[in-house]
């Protein structure tokens, strides 16, 4: 992270501890921009641009099952700077008329103590990145929140949220940026709701206590691959979840996209990670 607050609590891919300073994390979800401008659009409304990416993302979506990549997820709870539980996995994915399998190559027994990850939880996971086709647009209210650099992007905002909660559905909520000449969506940061849903992410039971669903906030990175489409390269999290109960858990997330290889090509393209 680069704002000048967070600095000394940067997280680093790999690293497994943290500066006594850092007492209470919270996903950045502005690390590495610059501050939000309310500069409107020129040349083009933000509903163009909205329906624009979205038509982009489905090309993604489609551009995806012609990939094959390693997919590697990290889950971990710590007591000040010490690592008490992880859960951890390494999987090849591919496609296969459309449909997504997933060969797991590593996956080590959790130590997972203070949370418990259940089915809902690798559902969320495997369906990193959020993904804003114009058949889920309408389930949506998407507002225009300003214009930001990100890195070296320059890039129009929105703010996502659903106009509704069904029962047994998971959406995200948060915000999306948008890069300003490709109008594809290149970075997201937010959470998935409801929070309540029986089969979230849950606090382990004490007695006499039900257990709590609490999610993280993860924000999403993605690469240009073939100088055309926007994949997925780095998933994060770092935050001290709070529960109703008054106890607190340290958790950092981390998913890494790496090894693209398009189906019917002989090259490969190493996805870069973002600190």
């Amino acid at each position: 992270m680069r704002n000048a607050k967070l600095l000394s609590c940067m997280v680093v891919v790999g690293l497994t501890a943290f500066l006594p300073a850092c007492l209470s994390a919270q996903t950045n979800c502005d690390a590495g921009a610059g501050p939000l401008r309310q500069d409107q659009p020129q040349g083009i409304s933000s509903s163009d641009i909205i329906k624009k990416f979205s038509a982009h993302e489905s090309e993604f979506k489609e551009a995806q099952t012609h990939y094959h990549y390693t997919m590697e997820v990290s889950v971990q709870t710590l007591a000040g700077p010490t690592v008490d539980g992880e859960y951890r996995r390494i999987s090849q994915v591919s496609y296969s008329q459309g449909k997504r399998v997933d060969n797991v190559v590593f996956a080590p027994q959790s130590t997972l103590q203070r949370i418990s990850m259940t089915k809902q939880d690798f559902e969320d996971i495997d369906r990193s990145p959020f993904i804003l086709t114009p058949d889920v647009l309408p389930q949506y209210n998407v507002n225009y929140a300003g214009q930001q650099k990100v890195d070296m992007l320059e890039t129009y905002v929105f703010d996502v949220a659903p106009k509704q909660i069904e029962k047994d559905k998971r959406y995200f909520q948060g915000r999306v940026w948008v890069e300003v000449h490709d109008l594809a969506l290149v970075k997201s940061c937010g959470k998935n709701v409801p929070e309540q849903d029986p089969h979230a992410k849950k606090q382990k039971k004490r007695k006499g206590q039900p257990a709590e669903n609490v999610s993280p906030t993860l924000v999403t990175y993605r690469e240009e691959l073939e100088y055309k489409y926007w994949f997925p390269a780095y998933v994060r999290s770092d935050e001290t979840l709070h529960f109703q109960y008054g106890s607190e858990v340290h958790l950092r997330e981390v998913i890494k996209y790496t090894q693209y290889k398009r189906e019917d090509s002989g090259s490969s393209t190493a996805s870069t990670s973002h600190p």
